[in-house]
């Protein structure tokens, strides 16, 4: 069976940040007013009174100290707390395809390789700007690229679905060079209302390219050892926005309709699942967690994360063992791990073993052991 490799990552960063301290000055002034608007419900006991937020609460919580948006002064706005993203004309490109190319380019420059080479493109994201035409047919003729496209969604884990769909693709014969983008533009459906979420998401744009191991002319490649993707069906984290919202309309503008968590439980089921998942691929690879020199994990939270590296290492990781980038780009969503992967690579010899996992919504959770060639 032909091997596959990742021969190219890309990773495009909005040109605008927003740290802790700037979001708590945001929300707080949005529960003052509000607090002031229901002023004698909540004397009379009627009305809970809407508790502020604080940069120590942010930090504990999940060690997020800042985020990259596509668009800050409306996010800040207290009386809109919502991203400014206007709609393009259908003869425009899409903001979704626009940062996503961004981030292909840079990978396909890696690669070293040419856009017209590639046959496959996978857009793989958590919150599609659309339902059809795809982003991926958008991406693919925009960059000239050849053969077929499409797009998928798994949520905080699509970017390892699609390493292992496109890897499946080269090993099968049924592509050659595979572009597998994940825009993510987070602010969208974040509630930046809600006072146990309202810090952390954050938007960005990765890319990685795949591509059969005798084709691969790149000077950095890693091989795709093997990869792995579990699903688990659970509510605890769950958006139910729509095209049937509009056929009840009594739910339109519901809470629900945007990013809701039970994050104690998720924190609670998704660590054992995920750090059963690395060790079980691992150990089924003849591969010891001590041989591991990179976990490049979803950065989602500081303190799920080093649990998790801890039961798979059986110790505390080692600085730069298990990178962190979420305190300055914050949860990504699938973007995440690739984040990691693309800034945290450098100083692995070859023949050296690495892991990218992703884990969220669904449960899912997708595992892909990597060496360096």
């Amino acid at each position: 069976m032909t091997e596959a490799v990742i021969s190219g990552t890309g990773l495009y960063t909005p040109p605008h940040a927003i740290s802790n301290e700037e979001l708590v000055v945001s929300f707080n002034a949005w529960v003052e007013r509000m607090n002031a608007l229901h002023a004698a419900d909540i004397a009379a006991g009627r009305r809970e009174p809407l508790q502020p937020s604080n940069v120590d609460f942010i930090v504990k919580a999940s060690g997020i100290r800042s985020r990259f948006v596509v668009e800050k002064q409306s996010i800040l706005d207290p009386e809109v707390m919502v991203p400014s993203i206007p709609e393009r004309p259908n003869e425009e490109l899409s903001i979704l395809a626009e940062i996503a190319i961004a981030a292909a380019r840079e990978a396909i420059a890696r690669a070293d390789i040419a856009a017209g080479e590639i046959d496959a493109v996978i857009c793989a994201c958590s919150n599609l700007q659309r339902a059809y035409p795809a982003i991926a047919i958008e991406v693919q003729a925009a960059l000239g690229a050849g053969g077929f496209a499409f797009d998928m969604n798994v949520a905080c884990s699509s970017a390892t679905f699609g390493i292992q769909t496109g890897a499946d693709m080269i090993r099968t014969g049924s592509a050659r060079k595979v572009l597998m983008v994940n825009p993510e533009i987070c602010t969208g459906h974040l509630n930046f209302r809600d006072r146990d979420s309202h810090f952390i998401f954050g938007d960005v744009a990765t890319a990685v390219v795949l591509e059969r191991a005798d084709d691969a002319r790149s000077t950095e490649t890693f091989d795709i050892v093997s990869t792995r993707l579990i699903t688990q069906f659970s509510n605890n984290i769950r958006n139910n926005f729509g095209f049937l919202n509009r056929a009840a309309p009594e739910g339109v503008g519901a809470r629900d309709k945007l990013f809701v968590q039970e994050g104690r439980k998720v924190f609670k089921e998704v660590v054992p699942l995920v750090s059963q998942l690395i060790l079980e691929h691992l150990g089924d690879n003849q591969i010891p967690a001590s041989a591991l020199k990179r976990l490049w994990l979803h950065q989602a939270n500081a303190n799920m994360n080093d649990l998790i590296s801890r039961k798979v290492l059986g110790r505390d990781p080692v600085p730069g063992e298990a990178p962190v980038v979420l305190d300055t780009y914050a949860n990504t969503s699938s973007a995440g791990s690739i984040i990691a992967f693309h800034k945290h690579r450098d100083g692995l010899a070859a023949g050296d073993v690495g892991l990218i996992c992703s884990f969220g919504a669904g449960y899912s959770a997708g595992s892909v052991i990597v060496r360096k060639r």
